[in-house]
């Protein structure tokens, strides 16, 4: 029998994976974003699950905060934001299909010959402690990573500025 536990983390996982799927799929820009939207917050749930607050707290304020916010408004800010987006090629399609069956295969195979076991050591880690880490310039520090993030979140506001500066076709 399933113990709740892990009953719990398939259905986040359905969650993030459907949302996913849907934000893949859907034709429609807005849409899509907004299923976006729903995978993140559906990871962010997978770390509160974990117990791991902080980092779901920065999931929250970087992706949702952040990109998902500024992908919506660079949508609403373009003249084309309410129409079906073209469909895809049949080549892309098969190619999108078979590049998703190799990851689950080659996932499989690793899960199979590596296997997961269950470590013994506790998961103590404080936010000051993360902090520490985030913010050290020595050796195990992660103060790189940290400035990764606010460069992702510059190019996605260029982004954003370049979409919305972009001047509707002159019709004729």
């Amino acid at each position: 029998m399933m113990s709740i536990s892990a009953l719990i983390f398939y259905i986040i996982s359905a969650v993030i994976l459907g949302c996913g799927m849907l934000a893949v799929f859907s034709r429609k820009i807005f849409r899509s974003a907004i299923y976006l939207l729903g995978s993140l917050v559906g990871i962010s749930g997978l770390y509160f699950w974990l117990e791991v607050e902080f980092i779901a707290a920065v999931q929250i304020v970087v992706y949702v905060g952040g990109i998902v916010v500024l992908i919506i408004f660079s949508i609403f800010l373009t003249q084309q934001s309410g129409k079906e987006m073209a469909k895809a090629p049949v080549v892309r399609t098969v190619a999108s299909v078979l590049a998703v069956l190799f990851g689950f295969a080659f996932t499989y195979i690793l899960i199979r010959d590596y296997g997961f076991e269950k470590g013994n050591k506790e998961f103590a880690w404080s936010v000051s402690k993360i902090g520490s880490q985030m913010m050290g310039t020595k050796e195990g520090r992660y103060a790189l990573p940290f400035e990764v993030v606010s460069m992702l979140l510059l190019a996605a506001m260029i982004g954003c500025i370049v979409i919305a500066m972009k001047s509707k076709p002159e019709e004729k």
